[in-house]
């Protein structure tokens, strides 16, 4: 029977791939600071990667994957491979034609798009007009992402987990080598990182291949809009591009609303939001990537007790996780984006800024990370409608705080903002579920999570505690000697945090520990 130990020990193998990943994500990251810095050429790739982003977790990563994870699950366990690889042909022939005229449709209209995202754009002379021409160049990514979706859901079905998550190692790669190759080569440089989109989104889908070549899948160009398995993807899906995209939506709304705020507000934004998908891709989307098919399999099978046993344990192993993570983030920020970024044309005042918009996100991080796990539930029974009653919610709270916060707070607010959404998303999503599949018993679960959040809060106390001990001037400090003081800072945060959990008697720091030794062994 799969239960904790087989989401954990799958969740560190995609942990473990996904972090690889994230670094080269960081390094993205870094090559943008370097070459770019935070201004007029960043705001405009920033808010222009939001249009095919936004599709991206409307048809690709999010609802696809939510829709497409259970249909093929039940093709596997109840017709078999052949019936399953069938299905999968039908719905990239499927999805690829409908994709196409999307995306043609999009670059058509993404001069009254980015009017719409980013109306402030206008102030500057040539800042939109540089937005639409990014966009356009970036939209097709839509269809290779998509087709990396659809090659990421075969295989985590087929319980392989590695290949996919490092699949978006090659998005990076495309990117870096973009910036310092391609770049040179355009006039304004910024479109050469577009160009690099394409060519890691490509990569991404195309690094899977092999793997499911081995597993006996064959393409076949094979068309049909009345099969039962293809239309009910597509009706799963359609609520679905509601109800998992409301982070992304969340995200768009902030673009908007940053691009009416003082210059470089959105890059600020967009630095520190990438920072936060470290850990919350490391941990929290490896868990919840790893819970859908465990859970579609239990729900294929009518097994509710263990699909709602493999919601709790992994809600627990996700808090476990992330809630440190919030601690360090919001009180080492400042040194840890001084490392990443603060080179070439971003400076200490970028630092600053940044490391502010950081701390507000981070409050929301375990609540972002428990939305994909509980989302996984109602997609595991083939429900996707659900959770758009809650994704309204959640958005429509995102807007308002948005208008209230974006004056008194700039845009430190538009992140508080998106934090207060996800822990709204989240309690609504839990409630629904309670009412619908049954309780995980929640008092459980709360002094579980009380007991992790107070080893989480014991070693942000030592954090406070080791800065003050040896506290650094960051404008005047060498990059080695930062780099030793993050090094010092992430040590004794995990030191303290181990040495909590033991006495705490937080069983997840046994079972991970336990894990570990056994993949030693082997």
């Amino acid at each position: 029977m799969e239960g904790k130990s087989s989401v954990a020990r799958s969740s560190i193998v995609v942990g473990s791939a996904t972090f690889a990943s994230r670094l080269f994500g960081l390094l993205r990251e870094q090559t943008f600071a370097y070459l770019f810095g935070a201004g007029t050429a960043t705001d405009a790739f920033v808010a222009a990667f939001r249009l095919p982003n936004l599709l991206r977790d409307l048809f690709a990563e999010g609802a696809l994957s939510a829709a497409f994870v259970p249909v093929f699950t039940e093709h596997l366990l109840n017709k078999g491979k052949k019936e399953a690889f069938r299905l999968a042909n039908l719905v990239i022939n499927g999805l690829t034609l409908i994709l196409t005229a999307i995306i043609t449709v999009a670059i058509f209209l993404t001069p009254y798009l980015v009017r719409l995202i980013a109306p402030g754009f206008s102030r500057i002379p040539g800042k939109s007009e540089l937005t639409t021409l990014l966009a356009q160049i970036m939209f097709p990514f839509l269809l290779f992402i998509s087709l990396a979706a659809i090659s990421m859901g075969m295989l985590n079905t087929l319980r392989y987990f590695a290949v996919p998550a490092l699949a978006p190692v090659f998005l990076n790669l495309g990117m870096i080598f973009a910036g310092f190759f391609i770049s040179p080569l355009f006039s304004p440089p910024i479109i050469g990182m577009a160009i690099g989109v394409l060519i890691g989104g490509l990569g991404q889908w195309l690094f899977q291949i092999p793997l499911l070549i081995k597993e006996g899948y064959r393409y076949q160009p094979l068309f049909s809009f009345n099969d039962p398995g293809f239309k009910r993807i597509l009706v799963l899906m359609t609520p679905a591009v509601v109800g998992l995209a409301s982070t992304q939506i969340n995200a768009f709304v902030n673009t908007i609303i940053a691009s009416l705020l003082p210059e470089a507000s959105p890059s600020y934004l967009n630095y520190s939001l990438r920072l936060l998908y470290f850990p919350l891709g490391i941990f929290g989307i490896a868990v919840a990537t790893v819970t859908l098919p465990v859970v579609s399999s239990f729900a294929a099978k009518k097994d509710k007790v263990n699909v709602l046993a493999t919601c709790r344990s992994s809600l627990e192993l996700v808090a476990f996780l992330t809630l440190p993570s919030t601690f360090f983030l919001a009180l080492a920020g400042r040194p840890l984006i001084s490392v990443l970024y603060e080179h070439g044309r971003f400076t200490y005042i970028d630092t600053v800024a940044t490391a502010q918009a950081l701390l507000f996100y981070a409050l929301g991080l375990f609540f972002f990370a428990s939305v994909r796990v509980v989302a996984q539930v109602f997609y595991s029974f083939q429900d996707t409608k659900t959770p758009v009653k809650i994704s309204f919610l959640s958005v429509g709270t995102n807007i308002i705080l948005n208008l209230l916060l974006m004056k008194p707070m700039s845009f430190r607010g538009l992140a508080l903002a998106t934090s207060i959404s996800a822990v709204i998303n989240f309690t609504g999503l839990s409630l629904l579920m309670t009412k619908k599949f049954g309780s995980i018993d929640w008092n459980a679960w709360l002094k579980a999570i009380g007991k992790i959040f107070l080893a989480s809060l014991l070693m942000g106390i030592a954090i406070f505690g080791l800065d003050h001990f040896w506290p650094l001037n960051l404008p005047n400090s060498s990059l080695k000697i930062k780099i030793l003081h993050l090094i010092y800072l992430l040590g004794g945060a995990a030191l303290v945090y181990s040495i909590a959990c033991y006495f705490l008697k937080i069983k997840e720091l046994t079972l991970l520990w336990r894990i570990l030794r056994q993949q030693e062994k082997d």
